[in-house]
């Protein structure tokens, strides 16, 4: 995103001469979504519908596309699966299933979320996959900026492409060549997410203490068959650790797992 100085011109004062002040102009400090996205990014933003182009990490969340080539962009199915939707006409933005959700895990992880409200993974076979209701190591993906080129690198360590055979959307490659390369389209507006940020960083569930935060994540995913909270006892210095290096999530589940009550962990 291009930078923009505020430039202010003076006056050349005169002795003796009385300055009169102009009425004052009251003007918006905030900018506006289309001042805020260089002019080139802009046209780009128009022809695919209102969707920017990503381009660094802490530009990634809430509604998100993934488009390979030119106005195509994946799609979530009713089984689980996923496959290169058709192309768009210019101007149109993606279609309902080919929206996900985005939501950073960490400092350089992301976890997406189908129109289904499952997580997307991946299978042992690299498919990609959205059938799981919690985030654990397998629905965890890491997007890799470099050379102002974008490849987005899976659990297995690998990065996603899309099957010349069928559209299929797995991640078998562990290099990121041409075909790995994507981009992710977000239609947030980002001065308005910039602010939003400074307040409140973060999900509202991870707010306060790992105490808290525990608590926050059984509320949502727990199954209260006898109108009783069960929270894991064990020592929550884990959660510290895991919070700072980017896995609490898959510690969160683990924790959960151990209750027999948590209708996502069984």
């Amino acid at each position: 995103m291009a930078e923009y100085a505020a430039v202010r011109s003076g006056k050349l004062k005169l002795k003796g001469h009385k300055d009169i002040k102009p009425a004052k102009k009251h003007k918006s400090k905030k900018r506006t979504h289309e001042e805020a996205i260089a002019a080139s990014d802009k046209d780009d933003m128009i022809k695919h519908g209102g969707f920017w182009n990503v381009q660094n990490f802490s530009q990634i969340s809430g509604a998100l596309a993934i488009e390979f080539g030119e106005r195509c962009y994946i799609k979530a199915l009713d089984n689980g699966l996923f496959v290169l939707g058709p192309p768009h006409d210019e101007g149109d933005s993606p279609s309902p299933e080919e929206i996900f959700t985005a939501f950073p895990v960490g400092e350089t992880k992301i976890t997406l979320k189908s129109g289904y409200g499952k997580y997307l993974g991946i299978d042992k076979n690299g498919i990609v996959v959205g059938r799981s209701d919690a985030v654990s190591a397998l629905e965890q993906w890491e997007p890799v900026f470099q050379d102002g080129k974008l490849a987005l690198q899976a659990a297995n360590s690998k990065f996603v492409s899309v099957s010349p055979d069928d559209d299929s959307f797995y991640a078998q490659s562990i290099t990121a060549g041409p075909d790995e390369i994507l981009k992710l389209r977000c239609n947030k507006d980002l001065e308005a997410d910039i602010e939003s940020k400074k307040k409140n960083k973060g999900p509202i569930e991870e707010k306060g203490s790992v105490e808290q935060i525990e608590i926050n994540y059984v509320k949502q995913f727990q199954k209260f068959q006898d109108k009783k909270m069960r929270v894991n006892t064990e020592s929550r210095e884990v959660l510290k650790s895991a919070k700072a290096e980017g896995y609490l999530h898959e510690v969160l589940l683990d924790r959960r797992s151990k209750m027999k009550s948590d209708r996502m962990c069984k």
